[in-house]
């Protein structure tokens, strides 16, 4: 496995720490999951650090409608991710890592959060199954 950057290395490190992760856990869905998952896990990341499009995902925010956003979307910025299996059939997580300057100017990179999906079954014969993500609790 590759070494992980210094704290503080910027864009630059980026690179590392999506090596990093990719050799952590070895890949376990299929291509088109994996990229739906990750396409679903970055907009929502980035809907909850800074607010960005909540309104794609208000189950998720029911709960967090008054909470101001903590992150500039200017200084947000996705480091690396994954979508792996999360134990069971129809059930996914997305780890990703990254950095983002908070209301108080404070910059941080290697922030980690996991987001838990579920799989939906189609209900007609022309829907697709769908990833819905599940709050944290």
């Amino acid at each position: 496995m590759s070494a992980l950057p210094p704290h503080g290395e910027g864009a630059a490190g980026d690179r590392a720490i999506q090596q990093a992760l990719d050799a952590a856990w070895p890949a376990d869905l299929n291509a088109v999951d994996e990229r739906q998952l990750l396409t679903a896990g970055r907009t929502l990341l980035r809907a909850d650090a800074t607010g960005a499009a909540r309104d794609r995902w208000p189950t998720y925010f029911a709960r967090q409608e008054t909470l101001a956003p903590a992150f500039a979307t200017a200084r947000f910025r996705i480091q690396a991710a994954i979508a792996r299996q999360d134990g069971a059939p129809g059930r996914a997580v997305v780890h990703l890592v990254w950095a983002g300057t908070d209301r108080g100017g404070t910059h941080t990179d290697g922030r980690i959060t996991d987001l838990h999906f579920t799989r939906t079954t189609p209900t007609h014969k022309e829907e697709e199954p769908a990833w819905i993500p599940q709050p944290g609790t």
